[in-house]
């Protein structure tokens, strides 16, 4: 197992990670965060004391293994040969990450729908086949709109309860529905972890044991890594030195992490970022995670970049050159693709220390259910007449060193326009010279959301809302897929707008005939 820092190059950045370490040594940060003191970040211990079970989790899952190994054992036998998980954020993110990094495992087929958009409903009806497929609806609440429609969506198809598990907390509705339904199995999760850090619970490792992943290979190299991670003396603790650089990174002006990932596993970049963007994105302050964007040529980054490299980047040549160019690089070893595991709990401790290096609460997420509201409102017909007007060329105009802009798309996923808008994304970095991020609606809400609106007020943002091909009725509910879709793009924009935010609802052609790229 090796999940050390492989190499570091902090050039401008070294004096202030210094200068951060002393004063965690100070606050005898490590030792307060695991005898689990909520006074490390806050006086008020609502959403931290009861926040904190990623810290010895797997041993519950330990506890738990017939459970988990029975339970694909089982599914086999009954000739079950596709999983899907419906959740949203910290319920469907690292799913996406095993379902990626390890496809054609020895259990089932594992897909995730975390999306409102009907035709990636209806892609996702279409693709496993109908009579051998089992749903986990995954929901810590038990009540998230896109959850429970889905599972209604499915449950309305097919209202087998041998084909359904819950993974939720103790107490939810979605738990007593289970029951009464008759599922398969309902996993309960300990209360004391909030979405973004339940990886490693049975959020994460359901997921994974169905679909036939080692998920003891990812337990056991959190546990290897665990000890050290309790260690306060940074050179050994790589959790504690990773915080302290990213808190380092932001208050120095340098807060666009930007995440260059080993091939094998990039899309472990969709978790990192909602932990980060979400656990730090509050009080004006937060790191702005960079995922997906091309390397490229050092003249299109500004002074406002921290490069984390985890693994071996496709391009390590480009990597040197960043750091020869006076770019502060950090590189973490990722050798065995189990070390995800090891992973998991290095950025989570990294991202807690780095909460406590800004004076946050990075367990919260306090203007989340912002655009809950607004979407709800919507929904009930409360119309507004408090839309931007701005143009897309006047919202580019403003863009200068230090912002990022964000391409936010209410598109299925499978949607040609993703491709389009992720080449468009990198002209605009070129052309701007800014950083830039890419999300999907409405998964974005459930990550990056949180910092758009509570962090920097540096975003800005281009909203595509795409035109469905196919439309379906959630049972039980006054909405179709659709309308829900919609109004959760009305619900960001507005809510974007009333923050002061600078934001546009746009489309691809238009950014392609914007005035700076042309």
């Amino acid at each position: 197992m090796a999940s050390g820092i492989r190499r570091q190059r902090l050039g401008p950045l070294g004096a202030e990670v210094d200068a951060t370490l002393a004063g965690l040594a100070e606050r005898d940060a490590i030792t307060r965060l695991w005898d689990r003191d909520h006074t490390l970040w806050s006086e008020d211990p609502t959403e931290i004391s009861d926040r904190l079970g990623w810290l010895e989790v797997t041993a519950d899952m330990l506890a738990a293994a017939d459970r988990l190994d029975d339970l694909r054992a089982e599914a086999v036998a009954d000739g079950f040969t596709d999983v899907v998980v419906m959740g949203m954020g910290g319920s469907s993110l690292f799913p996406e990450v095993l379902a990626r990094t390890f496809p054609g495992g020895a259990g089932l087929r594992l897909h995730v729908l975390d999306s409102t958009d009907p035709d990636a409903v209806a892609h996702v009806a279409a693709t496993v086949p109908a009579d051998h497929t089992l749903f986990v609806t995954s929901s810590k609440s038990g009540g998230t709109v896109e959850t429970r429609s889905h599972l209604e969506f499915f449950w309305d198809r097919i209202g087998d309860g041998s084909r359904f598990i819950a993974v939720t907390d103790p107490g939810s509705d979605l738990g007593r529905l289970a029951v009464e339904r008759g599922f398969r199995a309902v996993f309960e999760n300990r209360t004391d972890i909030g979405g973004r850090y339940s990886a490693l619970s049975f959020f994460g490792l359901v997921p994974a044991a169905l679909a036939g992943v080692d998920w003891r290979a990812l337990v056991a190299s959190a546990d290897a890594v665990a000890p050290a991670l309790r260690e306060v003396e940074p050179t050994v603790n790589v959790g504690l030195r990773l915080g302290a650089i990213l808190g380092a990174a932001v208050r120095a002006g340098r807060d666009k992490i930007t995440l260059l990932l080993d091939p094998r596993a990039e899309t472990f970049g969709l978790w990192l970022e909602q932990l980060l963007a979400e656990s730090t994105g509050k009080q004006g302050t937060g790191t702005v995670p960079i995922v997906g964007e091309a390397l490229g040529p050092t003249d299109v980054y500004g002074d406002d970049r921290l490069f984390v490299v985890v693994g071996r980047p496709e391009h390590e040549v480009g990597v040197d050159v960043l750091a020869e160019s006076g770019h502060p690089v950090v590189e973490l070893e990722l050798d065995d693709l189990f070390d995800l595991g090891a992973q998991v709990l290095i950025w989570e401790l990294a991202t807690a220390i780095c909460g406590a290096v800004l004076g946050v609460n990075p367990f919260d997420q306090p203007n989340v259910a912002e655009a809950k509201e607004a979407t709800n409102r919507v929904l009930a017909g409360d119309t507004t007449d408090d839309w931007p007007t701005a143009t897309l060329d006047d919202v580019l105009a403003t863009v200068v060193p230090g912002d990022y802009v964000a391409v936010l798309a209410f598109v299925d996923p499978a949607d040609a326009v993703v491709d389009r808008l992720e080449e468009l994304r990198l002209a605009l970095r070129g052309a701007l010279g800014v950083a830039t991020t890419f999300g999907l609606g409405p998964r974005f809400l459930h990550s990056t959301g949180q910092l758009h609106k509570g962090g920097p007020p540096t975003g800005v943002f281009l909203q595509i809302v795409g035109h469905e091909a196919t439309d379906a009725a959630v049972p039980g509910r006054d909405f179709t897929f659709g309308q829900l879709e919609r109004a959760q793009a009305d619900g960001d924009l507005l809510t974007l707008h009333r923050h002061g935010l600078r934001v546009v609802r746009t489309t691809a052609d238009e950014i392609e005939a914007a005035r700076v790229l042309n």
